[in-house]
C-alpha cells in the first residue's frame, strides 16, 4: 500500500510546484501550450498525438492507484485527520476535500475524452473543432492542478 501511495501522491517540491504540483499537471500544461499550434494551423500533427497519449498514461496511473487506495479505505491527505484535527501536511483536516478530489479527477477524464473527440473530428467538424482545443486543454490543466491542490490544502469547511 505504501508503494501505491508513493506513486499516487508524488508531488514536486520546488518553487515551480505553484504552476504544476504534480507530473500530471505539468503534462497537461505542456498539452495546453502545444494545443495552440493545432488550433491555429487547423491540423493535428503526430507529436501532439504522442503527447496526448502520454497524458492519458499519466492520467490513468493515478486513477488506477487512487481507486485501489480508495477500495483499501484511504482518503485524500487533506481529508484525513492524523491527530489534533490536522492533516499530514499540518493543515486543518477537511473531509469534504475527498469528494472534490474525485470530482476533479472525473473532470480530467471527461476533458481528455472531449479532447479526443475534437482531435478525431467526431461529433463536430474537425477543422472547426480544433479551435476549441486550447479551451479544452486549459480546462484539463485547471482540473489537474486542482486534483493536486485539494489533496494538500483544506477548503472552506475544515473540521466538518
Amino acid at each position: 500500500m505504501e508503494f501505491l501511495r508513493l506513486i499516487h501522491g508524488y508531488q514536486f517540491g520546488s518553487g515551480l510546484a505553484l504552476l504544476f504540483p504534480t507530473p500530471y499537471a505539468l503534462a497537461t500544461l505542456v498539452l495546453f501550450v502545444w494545443s495552440l499550434g493545432p488550433a491555429l494551423r487547423r491540423e493535428v500533427r503526430t507529436g501532439f498525438l504522442v503527447w496526448l497519449r502520454l497524458t492519458w498514461v499519466l492520467t490513468l496511473i493515478p486513477v488506477v492507484t487512487g481507486v485501489v487506495l480508495a477500495l483499501g479505505g484511504a482518503k485524500v491527505p487533506s481529508a484525513t485527520d492524523v491527530g489534533g484535527g490536522l492533516s499530514k501536511y499540518g493543515l486543518p483536516a477537511d473531509p469534504s476535500r475527498n469528494w472534490e478530489h474525485w470530482m476533479y479527477s472525473a473532470f480530467c477524464l471527461l476533458s481528455l475524452y472531449v479532447i479526443e473527440v475534437l482531435v478525431k473530428g467526431r461529433l463536430i467538424e474537425h477543422r472547426s473543432g480544433l479551435r476549441f482545443l486550447p479551451v479544452a486543454t486549459l480546462f484539463l490543466y485547471g482540473c489537474a492542478y486542482m486534483v493536486g491542490r485539494v489533496a494538500v490544502f483544506p477548503g472552506s469547511t475544515p473540521g466538518t
